[in-house]
């Protein structure tokens, strides 16, 4: 990847293009987790979504695997699709923008306090 890639977010179009191209060939009831799933992984992402390409291109590749077997949708991700996701992420300890934030909200008022009080 060059620079210019890096900085542009081109490499990730290209990415995001072929992705949903492969998600096009899915059943439809695939394509409805798919979108589900993305919207869920979403809230896991960094500034520029780049740790996810590696996440999303392994939950599209095991919705295309299980749909050339005819497995069900709900065999394979169950119930709870954000669950699913969640797990995808790293489990129940995975932290999501707003874990991010309150982290820095909290280093930042102690370091406000931490300056009074001295």
């Amino acid at each position: 990847m060059s620079f210019w890639e890096t900085i542009t977010g081109s490499d990730l179009t290209r990415e995001w293009k072929a992705f949903e191209a492969r998600a096009q060939a899915l059943p439809n009831d695939y394509r409805a987790a798919w979108d589900e799933i993305k919207g869920h992984l979403w809230s896991y992402s960094n500034f520029s979504g780049r740790n996810l390409m590696p996440i999303l291109d392994g939950a599209l590749g095991l919705l295309e695997e299980t749909a050339a077997d005819g497995q069900s949708i709900y065999h394979v991700v169950g119930d709870d699709i954000a669950g699913f996701s969640a797990a995808l992420a790293g489990g129940q300890g995975a932290r999501d923008y707003r874990d991010r934030w309150r982290e820095q909200l909290n280093r930042n008022v102690a370091r406000k306090l931490a300056k009074l009080g001295a």
